[in-house]
């Protein structure tokens, strides 16, 4: 029996299939409206909405259930806007009351039982704002380059029965640890593989089309509009714009997907797999 994913998912076996992803909502009042946008009227397959961030209430007071999972977020690492623990947590706390600002600060204070408890009440109060929550994501993929925070994403993941966003094998390097094998032994369902976009200039985009291999591959976005707001709190508002227009329709990278015979899907059959046990 074939078990790859995209024959889990119903797909022929040399099918290519990609999620579309628009990280995240809850950043931005500019990062909403885009990624609000795309969903309903762009290419965007799926998005992430990050829980403590000062405008995740607007971003899921317009939800109408598109496909969004739960950006757990446990850094701000903006110097100018900063965001924190949803719980009493005081080892997830900076010197200036937010979240850590690096991953290594995070790294070495943050308490496991209060790193458990956060993750859970982010996931809560998405469900307890309206959110069928598709799957799981980790800002700046905290939780998966230490195994004793690895521990507590795989466990809330079983426990809600989501799947999750890894890394691909450079990040099981940089890890130390085949975290992948160890969420699919625990029956977690990951995309074969990431690609978080930078560049998206027309030959870029149409190179990564076509190079794009056989399986489900996840692209990953950080669209917003251009607006005083984003200029004033992001270092790059150039990249998340661009990435904006990219997402819109008859885009480049919408006109390359269409021609190219490549599905495009979310996180839902991936969550429903799992909820399956197939």
């Amino acid at each position: 029996m074939n078990d790859s994913l995209v024959s889990r998912l119903g797909f022929s076996d040399d099918q290519r299939v990609v999620i579309v992803s628009a990280d995240a909502l809850g950043r931005s009042h500019a990062a909403n409206a885009a990624i609000l946008d795309v969903l309903v009227d762009g290419i965007a397959s799926s998005a992430s909405v990050a829980m403590p961030c000062p405008w995740s209430r607007h971003a899921l007071s317009h939800y109408r259930g598109e496909d969004v999972g739960v950006q757990i977020t446990l850094n701000a690492e903006n110097d100018l806007l900063r965001w924190g623990p949803l719980t009493a947590s005081p080892s997830l706390l900076d010197g200036d009351g937010g979240f850590p600002r690096t991953l290594l600060e995070f790294w070495d204070h943050a308490d496991t039982e209060e790193v458990r408890r956060e993750c859970r009440a982010q996931i809560q109060r998405a469900a307890l704002w309206g959110l069928d929550v598709s799957h799981l994501t980790s800002h700046l993929h905290a939780l998966a380059q230490r195994p004793e925070f690895f521990d507590v994403l795989v466990e809330v993941a079983v426990d809600y029965k989501l799947p999750i966003r890894l890394q691909n094998q450079t990040g099981e390097a940089s890890a130390g640890f085949p975290f992948r094998s160890l969420a699919a032994d625990e029956g977690i369902i990951t995309p074969d593989r990431i690609i978080e976009i930078a560049a998206v200039d027309d030959p870029t985009l149409n190179e990564l089309v076509d190079s794009l291999e056989v399986g489900v591959t996840e692209l990953i976005f950080s669209p917003a509009l251009d607006t005083p707001e984003l200029r004033a709190i992001e270092d790059e508002p150039s990249t998340c714009i661009a990435h904006y227009n990219v997402l819109r329709p008859h885009s480049t990278l919408d006109t390359a997907l269409k021609t190219s015979g490549i599905e495009c899907i979310g996180y839902e059959p991936l969550r429903s797999l799992m909820r399956e046990g197939n």
